[in-house]
């Protein structure tokens, strides 16, 4: 295939993913279902649009590209948790995704032998690979999820761990079934080794990523998500050629990394989500290529027995015995318990023995995917309502939201603009309400060094600074035009720059109606005849402002008059409008007025 019509189909079956992401919270089931549906729909054996799945290297192909997908999903996933937040539940974690792996393992694989008519090693070959939660699948639905915090954290640190164990014991049963001499010590051997190697070299990589990054500052913030790709490039390589889990040290290394105060923290984690869902949209729709849906039928009864005994029993029963130390109540076990989500990751490893030539791996691949299917069908669709009936979920979303969401504020009307300030800039050493932002806009975080400052409108700015700025989606092009003068100058006349003391005797108190003469009420530049040499305090919300005249009165403006006079007759002033305010915004803004008075008074 060319590359045109290549992009074109590539493009389509993105664009059909999104859209089905979309169905799937309207029909309020897992999007990764709909994922393999259109697979198994457009592949071999439905309506053929796409040949792939029947020879040896197209399966070859899926379980290279179904590891790096998932390498980038358990990457993403340590990147947005961070340990700060897996600290908490890290213990109940580690043995949902070590003795709750071996449970399920040991319990469904027994069960496959007794009542599917296997051999031993073969059932537990089937166990293990249907012993893993699915990464992807969990944090799919718990990102749509109010489950409680503690539980949800804990249900993301097991799929986490869980998988580089789980894809050493399918490695293992191969390797005992092909090699007769291959025992129980030769897997200790190679789960041990594996673990440690790829634990050491994940923390290692994602330290000295955190120790590079920190005082990096690259010419772009496009290149940081670079640094990020080849942060779990690094570890996955570095362990899978040291003969460690390259899954494991991908997710340490995204943990680490997650945990960090790195610059262009924001950039990297919004361009591993949305790597996150291109992966797991083109992991479900190749695994459903591979899927040839008229043998599924075969296999539709071992295929219930093993999801009933999956779901049923030895999930269930693995989740009791690894939360009984933790002092989780009844209600939050049977819920953990029910939420051991399969998903794309026990169909990628039901590929390992079809490629090792195992006896009856094909059959084996066929359950598996039939059995994920149900079970992701059914946990999927009733977790979330299992959750609420006992009582689990809060007012919280699961998974934290980033502290700005610029597409929830983009659909508000606003916009959230970047300012980077460099050495030599006029607006070096000039306060922020200098900068003469319009009253619909404002600076809500200054970002200095590893900090974020909540400025006031007396916060100096400094040479390496980067001011964050709300405005209105219809004010945005006036801030922009802002950009260059706050670059080269002039940021007002030579009046504006003087800074002298407010006047503090006694002075003429007037207060008069507004002249339209004088202009915007929120932006004077004349008022009775006096030059305005200071802007002091912006009114947000309603045309108004406090200013400094030329005379060193102070002028206070709004609500259709102007009051002038001295910081002490102006404060008596602002303190009777207090009394009389008719709702808390017009409230905060005199006493803002009068914050700055008895200020300048005491000057």
């Amino acid at each position: 295939m060319s590359a045109g019509p290549a992009m074109l189909a590539a493009g389509a079956l993105l664009a059909l993913g999104v859209g089905a992401t979309m169905l799937a919270g309207r029909l309020r089931v897992p999007g990764l279902v709909l994922f393999l549906a259109l697979g198994m729909l457009i592949g071999s054996d439905g309506l053929g649009l796409i040949e792939f799945g029947a020879s040896r290297s197209d399966i070859e192909l899926a379980r290279t590209l179904g590891v790096i997908a998932l390498a980038l999903i358990l990457f993403e996933g340590g990147l947005a948790a961070g340990w700060r937040e897996i600290r908490p539940v890290l213990p109940t974690g580690l043995a949902l995704a070590t003795v709750g792996t071996f449970l399920t393992a040991a319990i469904t694989g027994l069960a496959a032998h007794l009542l599917l008519r296997i051999g031993l090693l073969e059932g537990l070959l089937l166990g293990a690979v249907m012993s893993t939660t699915d990464t992807a699948a969990v944090f799919s639905v718990l990102r749509g999820s109010s489950l409680r915090r503690r539980l949800a954290r804990t249900l993301e640190a097991e799929a986490g761990f869980n998988d580089p164990l789980a894809i050493l014991l399918v490695i293992g049963f191969i390797e005992w079934i092909r090699r007769p001499g291959y025992g129980l010590d030769d897997m200790v051997v190679l789960l041990v080794r594996q673990l440690t190697i790829g634990g050491a070299v994940g923390l290692v990589t994602g330290l000295l990523a955190v120790r590079a990054l920190e005082p990096l500052r690259l010419p772009s913030l496009g290149l940081y998500p670079v640094a990020s790709v080849a942060t779990c490039g690094i570890a996955f390589g570095a362990a899978d050629v040291s003969h460690g889990s390259g899954f494991l040290a991908v997710y340490l290394a995204g943990l680490t990394l997650g945990s960090a105060a790195i610059p262009g923290r924001r950039t990297i984690e919004a361009f591993h989500a949305g790597v996150a869902w291109v992966c797991q949209i083109a992991l479900f729709l190749l695994l459903g290529l591979l899927v040839f849906p008229s043998r599924l039928g075969d296999v539709a009864v071992d295929g219930l027995i093993v999801t009933a005994v999956l779901v049923l029993v030895a999930r269930p029963l693995a989740a009791l015995v690894c939360t009984l130390p933790a002092r989780y109540s009844a209600r939050e076990t049977l819920l953990l318990g029910w939420a051991g989500l399969r998903g794309a990751l026990p169909v990628v490893f039901a590929t390992f023995p079809v490629l090792e030539g195992v006896a009856g791996a094909e059959r084996f691949f066929d359950i598996v995917f039939f059995t994920v299917l149900v079970s992701t069908l059914v946990q999927g669709i009733t977790f979330e309502p299992l959750a609420r009936a006992l009582g689990l979920t809060s007012k919280e979303p699961a998974l934290p939201r980033p502290l700005v969401e610029v597409g929830t504020i983009r659909r508000l009307g606003a916009e959230v603009l970047e300012f980077p300030v460099r050495a030599g800039d006029a607006a070096v050493g000039r306060l922020v309400r200098e900068l003469g932002l319009p009253r619909d806009a404002l600076v809500s975080v200054i970002v200095r060094g590893d900090q974020a400052l909540l400025p006031r409108g007396s916060t100096e700015i400094a040479a390496g600074d980067r001011l964050h700025i709300l405005v209105r989606r219809d004010h945005r092009q006036l801030v922009e035009d802002l950009f260059e003068r706050w670059r080269r100058g002039p940021l007002g006349d030579d009046a504006q720059r003087r800074r002298g003391p407010l006047l503090g005797r006694a002075a003429i108190f007037s207060v008069k109606p507004w002249r339209p003469e004088w202009g915007d009420p929120g932006e004077p530049q004349m008022i009775d005849g006096l030059e305005v040499v200071r802007v002091l305090r912006t009114r947000h919300g309603a045309p108004g402002a406090l200013v400094q005249l030329a005379d060193g009165r102070l002028a206070a403006t709004g609500e259709g008059r102007v009051a002038i006079g001295g910081p002490r007759q102006l404060l008596r002033y602002a303190r009777d409008r207090i009394r009389n305010a008719p709702d808390e915004q017009t409230r905060s803004w005199w006493q803002e007025v009068a914050g700055v008075a008895t200020q300048s008074a005491v000057l």
